[in-house]
């Protein structure tokens, strides 16, 4: 990903995008805002959540990324149960 992120953006962040989020430290982050603070060329400050396997907000995080190994993802749908209520 080149384009910069928006919020609303949902990435998947691994070691493309910083060693500190290499192998088991990868996640998914829906992005909240982007910062403009100067940085290094090809970083980027972005803050959001970090979205567990059922699409939940687990924690909000400020994150240091290369702008270069951003990927979108898309949704993992992982429960889909239809609630039924008890009929009379």
């Amino acid at each position: 990903m080149v384009r910069r992120p928006e919020p609303g953006d949902l990435l998947r962040i691994d070691g493309r995008t910083s060693v500190q989020f290499a192998g088991d430290r990868a996640l998914t982050f829906r992005v909240v805002s982007v910062c403009d603070r100067p940085t290094y060329a090809g970083w980027i400050w972005l803050t959001g959540y970090v979205i567990n396997r059922r699409g939940n907000a687990t924690a909000k995080r400020e994150i240091y990324v290369q702008l270069a190994g951003l990927r979108r993802t898309s949704p993992q749908r992982t429960d889909h149960r239809i609630f039924r209520g008890r009929t009379a």
